[in-house]
């Protein structure tokens, strides 16, 4: 045996003087031995577990039909949108349809970067005071101590998120635009006219057809529908802290706000991390519906985002590949965004999605 063998022998081989043999390491039999039938022990785990198995294949259809095969249309993007031919048959255009979109001297680039920036704009100020609110509910929640009452209080604020969007959007449009069949305005117009913070010709008009107010209508309703729903996950992170450590703090002398600050915070830092993370992803994804059943043509300078922009050119205008064009830089710039994201928070606080 060469020495250049005997070398690499003795990386996994354990040599013996006494026989002048090599023998195999015993802690590196077991490791080729989980190698050799690793796919055998995960058959194994799969027939063990697999009720838990089944109940998975929903998700991964919906994600096959609804997240992966729709992928397939990106291609419209690079392509003459024809109606009648297929994508794949289409005509390669190259970024002619970006450059459309980026050119900034026609109505079409006019409207595409107005829409990018109310899309950006809702987005921010939605994740500025929408994303703490979860937090401060589930803080909340953890210091009432009758289960009943806590019980109550988190049924009505999971309620909204079960709700349509079109239930949704029909009580803020009562709520802050139609009354009565006397009245126009709603209780919040009415209450808002009555602090003297609005005009009363403004509450008439409905402060949905106001474009300055379209943004905190939106923001609001969004905060009140997902703020309780979210806070599951905040409070379940509360509920697992440790006894001992909030008993450690009042030995030390601390309040209920110190135990928040000191002890409670700490402890969930890695799931809002976590969350905020993924939060950041989907910051320019709004969905068209809740802005379509909420906006008019009276509020479309500050409401239209890149969702109605791409529903009304790849739809109502017949220009798939203009709609496709824009959802996919949109995408692309929130995929920047949770890498940027991701990248920030594994060095601030190694703490990372991935």
């Amino acid at each position: 045996m060469s020495s250049k063998s005997k070398a690499k022998a003795a990386d996994f081989l354990i040599y013996d003087e006494a026989t002048r043999t090599y023998r195999e390491d015993p802690q590196q039999a077991v490791r080729d031995d989980v190698e050799k039938h690793h796919w055998l022990h995960v058959g194994r785990m799969i027939l063990k577990d697999w009720r838990l198995y089944i109940m998975l294949v929903p998700m991964l259809l919906v994600f096959l039909f609804w997240r992966y095969f729709p992928m397939y249309e990106l291609l419209g993007s690079f392509k003459v949108a024809d109606n009648v031919k297929p994508v794949a048959d289409q005509y390669f255009a190259g970024f002619s349809n970006f450059k459309l979109l980026l050119s900034g001297n026609d109505t079409l680039s006019t409207e595409f970067f107005r829409a990018l920036r109310n899309t950006f704009i809702l987005s921010f100020y939605g994740l500025l005071f929408g994303f703490p609110m979860p937090v401060i509910l589930a803080l909340f929640f953890n210091e009432i101590k009758s289960n009943v009452m806590r019980s109550a209080y988190q049924v009505l604020t999971y309620l909204p998120k079960f709700m349509s969007t079109v239930v949704m959007t029909s009580l803020v449009v009562m709520l802050v635009k139609q009354g009565s069949l006397t009245s126009q305005m709603g209780i919040i117009s009415r209450a808002l006219v009555s602090l003297g913070v609005v005009d009363e010709a403004v509450g008439n008009a409905g402060l949905l057809n106001i474009p300055a107010f379209f943004r905190p209508i939106y923001i609001i309703s969004g905060i009140w529908e997902g703020a309780g729903y979210d806070s599951i996950v905040y409070f379940a992170a509360i509920i697992a802290i440790s006894p001992t450590s909030y008993e450690a703090a009042q030995i030390d002398g601390a309040g209920k706000m110190a135990q928040m600050r000191y002890v409670v915070l700490p402890s969930i830092l890695s799931t809002i991390v976590i969350m905020l993370i993924t939060r950041i992803g989907s910051l320019l994804n709004i969905g068209y519906e809740k802005v379509l059943l909420l906006y008019n043509s009276n509020t479309f300078i500050t409401a239209d985002v890149v969702s109605t922009f791409a529903q009304r050119y790849g739809l109502l205008g017949a220009s798939k590949g203009i709609a496709s064009a824009a959802e996919m830089m949109n995408n692309v710039i929130g995929m920047l965004l949770v890498v940027g994201a991701n990248t920030i928070a594994r060095k601030a606080s190694n703490t990372s999605l991935y």
